[in-house]
């Protein structure tokens, strides 16, 4: 076979539409990949300090880009099957508007996920809380958030319309320390100073430094102890860990753990 004869068969195997539509296809495929590579490499490379902005930004970028390659690959697809883009986007009318309004919650979304990146209300890493839930942002996208329950480690999809409802949550919390009646102010002012020295040995906890007496309830005296973490992701085993300490000190000290008592009187 000549060549001529075999470039008359390329050429008509790659004019087929089909072909065409593969071939973008998996172009497309393999340029996400490749960038989505350099996007990955790239975040791994960053000093600490850098890492939680840059990383957001990274993140932010590769979901756009992906978006982009999507609208781009539709088109030519729609192009190489002789389908008339001109046309279509003309044709679109009224359609056009029913599908504006239909999309309006999307558009809000992606607006408001370039707000919370360029006012910084968080960065992926960080505690917030949503509607009860705290959990750690691992995604932040142009239409939605994704966080990590700390609780349960589910993965919770927030809109970004609802950054109203999201808090950002402190480094930082209080615990009460509940003491008997029976035992003195001296006592237990002494053994909540011992509580809060053994938490600083904790490798996640900064600072434990006692507040004061905060309430006298039903059945026990409530000491109030601040706890400053260094990761407010581990909020929840921090916060274990201190009624361990609680509990340990407590023991140490003879001091035992109030509970609610019914007194019943007779005449």
């Amino acid at each position: 076979m000549k060549f001529d004869e075999i470039w008359d068969v390329i050429q008509k195997i790659f004019s087929n539409s089909i072909v065409k539509s593969v071939i973008i296809i998996i172009a497309a495929i393999a340029v996400y990949k490749a960038v989505s590579a350099v996007l990955s490499a790239r975040g791994k490379r960053l000093k600490e300090l850098e890492k939680k902005n840059r990383e957001t930004y990274l993140r932010l970028i590769n979901s756009v880009f992906k978006y982009t390659l999507f609208v781009i690959c539709f088109f030519a697809l729609l192009q190489v099957n002789h389908v008339n883009i001109t046309s279509m986007v003309a044709g679109l009318g009224i359609a056009g508007i029913i599908l504006g309004v239909a999309v309006q919650d999307a558009l809000k979304d992606i607006i408001r996920g370039f707000d919370i990146i360029s006012d910084n209300y968080f960065k992926v890493g960080d505690l917030i809380e949503f509607k009860g839930i705290e959990g750690k942002v691992v995604e932040l996208g142009l239409k939605t958030t994704k966080i990590k329950d700390i609780k349960n480690d589910y993965i919770i999809s927030v809109p970004n319309r609802n950054i109203e409802d999201v808090a950002l949550v402190s480094n930082l919390f209080y615990i009460e320390v509940p003491m008997p009646y029976e035992t003195p102010l001296e006592a237990a002012e002494k053994a909540v100073s011992q509580i809060c020295d053994t938490g600083k040995k904790n490798k996640n906890i900064k600072d434990c430094v006692y507040m004061s007496v905060n309430k006298l309830d039903d059945s026990a005296i409530k000491y109030m102890v601040k706890v400053v973490m260094r990761d407010n992701t581990k909020k929840l085993q921090t916060t274990r860990d201190m009624w361990r300490i609680i509990l340990e000190v407590m023991t140490q000290n003879s001091i035992s753990v109030p509970y609610t008592q019914i007194d019943i009187h007779s005449k």
